[in-house]
């Protein structure tokens, strides 16, 4: 069985945001991590690999730091790793990055893809289908739970209140919830090996039956009219009443807002 697991390197939101004049991410200037969502798919993928001894391939598009989260993966247990990277790609939307990630995953053999439900620096969710899309794939979203029986995989997908278990033949691509499970840790020796492997690097050149219309910021049909890393609250209206007054002042607050 062979396994694709897409990755995201994020802007660790505890360190801060800070955006370019353009409105995107400035990635290159902020602290990183890997994707929750992703790490949970990489850890359903690894598991597979335990069980069935599955060759697990992790890929992710980003700049030269992202093969950071690779090498990370790699040291978790996945067996190869692949970077997309050109200056060409840069200012992505979901559709361009869907695009890019598709035409990279065209050069290789799989039986099942795995991607996160979605990102934290972008919480569209979008990118996963997108994907199974431009390849004719069968997609099953929101993966709690994730079985194998015979050439098929039987996904639980979750609700609100329950959970709904499909079956479907691969090749086929799952997102993956991060409730999915508790991902492994790095082991030393896995670090160690991780940093004696070589990341393949990939670039425009390498993508199949893509166009350059649909790639990077000028690819991107959605258009960012302002960002800022921090809403800024107004000091709201302040009162000093009694309690029958102000009992009374809310009330009509609350009727002018429609809250009632």
């Amino acid at each position: 069985m062979k396994i694709v697991v897409c990755v995201k390197q994020v802007p660790d939101t505890k360190g801060g945001v800070k955006f370019n004049p353009d409105g995107t991410l400035d990635r290159a200037a902020m602290l990183t991590i890997m994707n929750p969502d992703d790490k949970a798919g990489l850890e359903a993928a690894l598991r597979l690999k335990d069980k069935y001894d599955a060759e697990v391939t992790v890929l992710t598009m980003g700049l030269p730091k992202a093969d950071e989260v690779l090498r990370e993966a790699i040291a978790m247990g996945a067996d190869h790793g692949i970077l997309v990277t050109d200056r060409v790609l840069g200012g992505a939307d979901t559709w361009a990055t869907s695009t890019t990630i598709a035409g990279a995953i065209r050069n290789l053999e799989y039986d099942l893809i795995i991607t996160g439900r979605q990102a934290i620096d972008g919480d569209t969710a979008q990118v996963g289908p997108q994907i199974a899309e431009h390849l004719g794939l069968p997609v099953i979203s929101y993966a709690q739970d994730i079985k194998i029986e015979g050439d098929s995989v039987v996904v639980q997908r979750q609700y609100e209140d329950r959970y709904h278990e499909l079956k479907v033949k691969m090749p086929c691509l799952i997102t993956a919830l991060s409730e999915l499970n508790e991902p492994r840790y790095m082991t030393p020796g896995g670090i160690f090996d991780a940093y004696e492997k070589e990341v393949t690097v990939w670039g425009r050149a390498d993508l199949k039956d893509v166009d350059d219309s649909n790639l990077g910021l000028k690819g991107s049909p959605t258009k960012i009219a302002k960002a800022s890393d921090k809403v800024r609250k107004g000091a709201g209206e302040k009162v000093t009443l009694d309690a029958e007054e102000a009992v009374a002042y809310l009330m009509g607050k609350f009727k002018e807002k429609h809250v009632i």
